[in-house]
């Protein structure tokens, strides 16, 4: 049976998961989108799994683990620049209020970690570029370091219209000591204009995996193993929000040796 990797779904109102464990590979983290209309309600508990909730546009109330955040959002889209975000540890109960038309990134990652609930305001995010030329791109580091949690690390990357990023291409799907970090990933793309279009690719130096995917705003894709570039076409920004999650809470990638010349070239 041929593991699938990239995932479409209509994106409907309410929680719309794209992909979980057990689908691409996975076996900690989940990926989805919650859309909700202006004075609506989402709640849910966060049992077994810790949550990133990253709010793509509008605005919102957040009540998680006892505590409550107000106005939290304000981007018109993800292009627009950081947003705001709230971790809600495992075990703890949250609920979501539209307080304007609302689009929220979901990630969860499967953990026995107790934590506490913790918000990342928008002026708080870790940004700045990476690369250069063709291959230069926009990072948001969302949840990394700054935040306690078991698993899920967390940010964005923006691609200037026909630029690369995860380039030179990388991995992080073997532990090595010094080298490298296991870590499945799971990238959420959104497209602007929307009729756009990317390309993945996702492939082994042993040749077993190489695939191409033509991405669509709200596509998913996994990344269990392997290298995997990502390219905008021309005329148009792709956006990605990642997530990782493993044994080892911290990123270590290892780029491709084929490629790693072109970051000193």
């Amino acid at each position: 049976m041929t593991l699938q990797y990239h995932f479409r779904k209509d994106i409907v109102e309410g929680y719309t998961r794209l992909v979980g464990p057990g689908e691409g590979g996975l076996q900690y983290l989940e990926v989805g989108i919650l859309k909700l209309p202006a004075g609506r309600s989402y709640s849910s508990t966060a049992e077994g799994s810790e949550v990133a909730l990253v709010m793509f546009s509008g605005q919102a109330t957040v009540e998680a683990g006892g505590q409550l955040w107000r106005d939290l959002g304000g981007r018109a889209d993800v292009f627009q620049g950081p947003g705001d975000s709230v971790y809600v540890p495992s075990g703890a109960p949250y609920t979501v209020t539209a307080e304007t038309d609302l689009e929220v990134g979901v990630c969860k990652a499967l953990t026995d970690f107790k934590g506490k609930p913790q918000v990342v305001r928008a002026a708080e995010v870790e940004t700045g570029w990476r690369g250069r030329r063709n291959f230069e791109r926009h990072i948001r580091n969302i949840m990394l370091d700054n935040i306690q949690a078991g698993r899920l690390l967390v940010g964005e990357t923006i691609n200037p219209p026909g630029n690369w990023s995860s380039f030179p291409p990388h991995k992080h799907d073997q532990v090595i000591p010094g080298v490298e970090t296991k870590l499945e990933e799971v990238y959420l793309y959104k497209i602007q204009p929307e009729q756009g279009f990317g390309l993945q690719r996702l492939y082994t130096t042993e040749g077993d995996l190489d695939h191409a995917f033509v991405l669509k705003n709200n596509d998913a894709v996994t990344f269990s193993r392997g290298y995997h570039p990502v390219v905008a076409a021309p005329g148009y920004k792709l956006y990605y929000l990642w997530a990782l999650a493993g044994e080892e809470r911290r990123m270590q990638p290892h780029d491709d040796p084929d490629h790693e010349w072109v970051s000193e070239a």
